[in-house]
């Protein structure tokens, strides 16, 4: 199936690791050019490596994105050596535990951190969507529906993500600008094997995980993440805006205990 997304440009943050790596694989392997976007320039460069020996295009763009005027320098780089936008892929964040004993300044952090790189990466790459007609896709996380527990910031800013994704659906009809969301759930990436050694018993803390996901009992991999991704930026979702993809194994909807 030919996707329609050769040559197109996308950016993608937190591009070089985890949901974002997989991200950036899918779209390279489908021949448009993913801007890997990150604190890690090494974890950037090494992704751009790896593509580049299969053939394969991409762009390294290493920044801080809390900071807007980094979010537009991203962009004016990206125009300026690709010549174009086609799509925004946010996904960096981090589920950093600012709970509410953390107190309003933590709780502050956590939002800026977590949720103003999506509104600025979105805002200074309009102009160019509008031209291009592209696709916004954000990736928020089941704590936005579920609730964990201790981490306060991180929810309320993917819930608000997930409030932008139909706001912006709304704003942006009138361009054949579409958004969409994806919700994952409990997804196999190196961040979450690191958060397992933090337990004493990590194998214990994983099935414990893994017996609560309805569908075969395991963790969705981040390359499940990913096509479900690159579909919805292509062209072969060309009539699908304003929704929330949940790709988790019936992790969320169907029946399940908290972890």
């Amino acid at each position: 199936m030919d996707l329609g997304i050769k040559d197109k440009v996308f950016i993608v943050s937190g591009g070089g690791k985890g949901i974002g790596a997989a991200i950036c694989r899918s779209l390279a392997a489908e021949g448009a050019i993913p801007v890997i976007v990150g604190r890690s320039e090494q974890a950037g460069l090494n992704l751009s490596k790896e593509l580049a020996e299969k053939g394969q295009k991409s762009d390294v763009i290493s920044c801080e994105l809390s900071e807007a005027a980094n979010c537009q320098m991203v962009v004016e780089e990206t125009i300026k050596t690709l010549g174009r936008i086609d799509g925004v892929v946010n996904n960096a964040g981090v589920n950093d535990g600012a709970g509410l004993e953390s107190g309003v300044e933590a709780f502050a952090a956590s939002i800026k951190l977590n949720l103003f790189h999506y509104f600025n990466l979105v805002h200074y790459a309009l102009p160019e969507l509008k031209k291009s007609k592209g696709a916004i896709l954000n990736i928020s996380s089941k704590t936005a529906l579920t609730g964990q527990g201790g981490t306060s910031g991180y929810a309320a800013s993917k819930g608000a993500q997930l409030a932008l994704t139909r706001e912006w659906a709304v704003e942006l009809l009138p361009f054949g600008i579409r958004v969409n969301a994806i919700i994952p759930s409990e997804v196999d990436t190196p961040q979450y094997a690191s958060w397992l050694q933090t337990f004493d018993d990590p194998a214990a803390r994983l099935k414990k995980i893994t017996d609560k996901i309805p569908f075969e009992k395991r963790m969705t991999s981040a390359e499940e993440i990913a096509d479900l991704s690159v579909f919805l930026l292509s062209a072969k979702s060309s009539h699908t805006t304003g929704q929330w993809m949940v790709a988790d194994g019936g992790y969320l909807h169907l029946d399940r205990a908290l972890t």
